[in-house]
């Protein structure tokens, strides 16, 4: 592949995954890790993106630790991952809308097959990551005030 081949497919891959991590952050799905990938990518070509890769890093591994700071919070995560991959299974299973379903049939569970697909997707990296958060940071305040105070101190690169 040529220089600027590559440069315009990960640019391109980039922008994909900054717009999905946005989307995600409102939709079932990894937000900031989309956000963080793409910005990553980018990162590359534009120094406006080199410049927010660490702050969100920093904000998404600030998450995972306190995702799994306490006992509730650890069986919270993994009801709310099971509960994704049970309502993906619903999506594409996609049965009847019951009687009580007061609107029109093309309102029930609307996407279609890939938004289960989507949903299951992301509850397997809701899985792989609170695994990661629990090894990394259960047990370990110590290492989430470290991320606080990198926070505090302005996440390591200088802003615009």
């Amino acid at each position: 592949m040529t220089g600027a081949a590559k440069r315009i497919v990960l640019e391109t891959l980039g922008w994909v995954l900054l717009l999905l991590g946005v989307a995600a952050i409102f939709l079932p799905g990894p937000g900031l890790l989309g956000i963080f990938a793409g910005l990553a990518l980018l990162s590359q070509q534009y120094d406006w993106a080199d410049r927010r890769v660490e702050p969100v890093r920093l904000r998404a591994m600030l998450g995972a630790a306190e995702g799994v700071e306490t006992w509730p919070r650890v069986v919270a995560s993994c009801l709310g991952a099971v509960a994704l991959a049970a309502f993906g299974v619903l999506w594409i299973v996609r049965p009847p809308p019951p009687g009580w379903w007061p609107l029109s049939e093309t309102w029930w569970l609307p996407g279609g097959i890939w938004t289960g697909v989507t949903q299951v997707v992301s509850a397997f990296i809701a899985v792989g990551l609170i695994i990661y958060s629990y090894r990394r940071f259960h047990g370990h305040p110590e290492k989430a005030d470290e991320l606080r105070e990198q926070i505090k101190s302005g996440g390591g690169k200088s802003g615009d």
